[in-house]
Formats: C-alpha cells, structure tokens, sequence
C-alpha cells in the first residue's frame, strides 16, 4: 500500500487504499498541514488525494472524484472560497460536501456560508475532529444528503474549539 504513480501534477498525493471509508481531496498550499491532515484521515481508513491549491484541485477533481473535499483559504493562483464557488457552479461537483480547514474568520465564514460551505474547521484543529468531520460529510454524501450548508448538521460552525472557532462560532449565529 505505497503511492501510487499517476499523470497528474507532481505536488498531486493518491494513495490507493482498498475498502476506504471514502475519498478525500485535501487542498491546501502548506505542505506539512496536507500531510497532517492527509496521515490523519488514512489511519482511519480514507484515501486521499493531496492538492497545492485551488487551480490543481480543479485540474484534478474529475479525475479524482472525491467524496469529501478540505479547503485551505489563503492559497496561491485560486484561494479557497473562489475554489468551492466554482465547484458549487459546477453541476458535476454542486453536491460534494467541502469542509473549509483555516483560521475560520469572521470574512472566511460569512463569504464560505455565502459560496455553500458544508463545514468550518478552524486551525489548530484536533485530528479527532477533522476525522469526525470528513466522516460525517462522507457518510452524508453517500446517502444523498443536501449539500450546500444550510441543511447541515453543524453546517456554517467551526468545529474546533479554539478562541478563533469561537468567534466564528459567535459569528455564523448571528
């Protein structure tokens, strides 16, 4: 169960892991947080596919198919929210579930519940939550669930409970 070679960009991770619980597209620039967050969700059964921004996930979505996708905000060439509003533009990704994995604030919340955001993680972040999160969305998007935020358990809140995730918490309820 080693990397697999594929075409796509060099930057790009796949991991072929038989019977997974369910892809993922972890799309962030810091290359030590996609490989926290990439270890984290394969040693509970996910395979991920790894992305250096918004640009490369578009490029390889389609290829990919993800059941869940995790966005970083602050990227380089196409910066998080632009990348889950185009994928929501998109017919053949309008439903997958995006989970937004940043600092969580007051701008990146409001502009990710505008874009359809399902769900907030808000850095630092504890892995068992991240698990959580994905877990959910995945098992959601599987049995049809409506994408899109507002019809989300938890939809529009940080999960994390850090100062920042409070205050994104304050935030999205008001």
């Amino acid at each position: 169960m080693g990397k697999t070679r594929t075409r796509w960009p060099v930057s790009t991770y796949s991991r072929v892991v038989p019977g997974a619980s369910g892809r993922v597209l972890v799309v962030d620039d810091n290359k030590v947080i996609r490989q926290l967050i990439r270890v984290n969700l394969e040693l509970e059964g996910f395979e991920v596919v790894t992305a250096a921004d918004g640009a490369e996930c578009l490029e390889v979505i389609d290829q990919v198919r993800p059941d869940v996708v995790t966005l970083d905000v602050v990227m380089p060439r196409l910066d998080g929210l632009r990348t889950a509003a185009r994928l929501r533009a998109d017919a053949r990704t309008r439903s997958l579930p995006i989970v937004i994995v940043s600092a969580c604030t007051q701008y990146e919340v409001e502009s990710g519940l505008d874009v359809g955001v399902d769900a907030f993680l808000a850095k630092p972040f504890e892995p068992s939550e991240l698990v959580r999160v994905v877990r959910q969305l995945s098992e959601q998007g599987r049995a049809g669930a409506a994408p899109g935020g507002a019809s989300r358990a938890g939809a529009g809140r940080p999960v994390s409970a850090t100062d920042d995730a409070e205050q994104a918490t304050r935030t999205a309820d008001a």
